[in-house]
């Protein structure tokens, strides 16, 4: 990893590494998982899979976590509450076994409590956030998925890791894609299993509005895909949209496959989640992007688990931000919804 002469590169390096290597640990569960899910799971919407798959990979990213920084709190996703009703005791059982085939001495008291280590809420000087499976939908269909987890240092963004399993590390690769950024340091890629040489990435230098490519969620009910289209019209943009599962938007939009992430909001009254946003915002920004909401403000990272004072998410190369930020202005989209300016 290149260094500079404030020396950030000696102050993250621990944080850096336990993180990378408890993202690599956890998508080996993950991929495990995700092997193992059926045609006949998919026909029943048997859930259970991705559930093992976030509780194990949150469970192993604690576990490393509060190994090495014992006093950081993390915000998660997930509790292990549920894990300890009789009803999931085959749940429970489950996810023992994958996480037993990588941490063969795992008790089951310590994974849940492992589990339990990221139900912090609100917010500190010091803390990481982290999505064990972002993407569930994708995760059950065999498509894209991310594990996301960013140290937060005063509210900034200061070391992000983000594991996209299925999201090969080039056009001939095979395998996933590991992203990582220190602040100040710029945003790299890495072969998930670890065979290859780190390569810095950078967003698209395009300034051609037209030529816009713009990623937004499979899931219609994930993001408004009617608002894009209009946006797309209003701008003049003549590709179609990117369709593709969670955080891996933010590392196509890093490494300049696409020029735009758009995360519009339905209404006034939801909030996103930090983990959603945390390590992808931040590689995206080391990798020459901006990030901001529909109203062009910095996301917020200190007020606990929500972005509570921004209202959706636009992601760009930088020299396109503005240009999609007058469209959402010029179409009246954040009042047409009730949000307040």
């Amino acid at each position: 990893m290149e260094s500079n002469k404030s020396g950030t590169t000696r102050r993250y390096v621990k944080e850096l590494g336990a993180a990378l290597g408890a993202v690599r640990e956890a998508a080996v569960l993950c991929q495990a998982v995700q092997a193992g899910i059926s045609p006949e799971t998919l026909e029943k919407n048997d859930r259970s899979p991705v559930t093992i798959a976030d509780f194990g990979s949150q469970a192993l990213i604690c576990r490393a976590l509060s190994r090495s920084f014992p006093t950081d709190p993390v915000i998660a996703e997930e509790s292990a509450d549920a894990l300890r009703q009789d009803d999931n005791a085959h749940v429970l059982e489950r996810l023992m076994t994958h996480i037993k085939r990588i941490r063969p001495a795992s008790q089951t008291e310590a994974i849940l409590s492992f589990i339990d280590h990221g139900g912090a809420s609100e917010y500190s000087k010091r803390f990481w956030t982290l999505d064990p499976i972002d993407g569930t939908k994708g995760f059950l269909r065999g498509d894209q998925y991310a594990i996301s987890l960013a140290l937060v240092i005063e509210g900034e963004l200061t070391v992000a890791v983000l594991g996209c399993p299925n999201l090969p590390w080039n056009s001939t690769a095979t395998g996933g894609t590991v992203f990582t950024a220190v602040k100040g340091l710029g945003a790299f890629q890495f072969p998930l299993d670890g065979e290859g040489e780190p390569r810095r990435i950078q967003v698209s230098p395009q300034t051609d509005p037209t030529r816009l490519r713009f990623c937004e969620s499979v899931e219609a009910a994930h993001s408004a895909h009617e608002d894009h289209a209009q946006l797309a019209m209003k701008i003049g943009i003549e590709a179609d949209p990117v369709r593709i599962d969670s955080q891996a938007k933010y590392a196509v939009v890093a490494r300049g496959q696409a020029e735009a992430y758009l995360r519009l909001p339905k209404d006034n009254v939801y909030r996103e989640k930090i983990w959603d946003h945390a390590g992808g915002a931040l590689v995206v920004t080391e990798a020459g992007g901006k990030v901001t909401d529909i109203l062009g403000r910095p996301l917020e990272f200190d007020h606990g688990r929500t972005l509570e004072r921004n209202r959706g998410v636009i992601v760009s190369n930088g020299p396109l931000h503005d240009h999609i930020l007058d469209a959402i202005r010029d179409l009246e989209i954040a009042k047409n919804k009730g949000i307040s300016l």
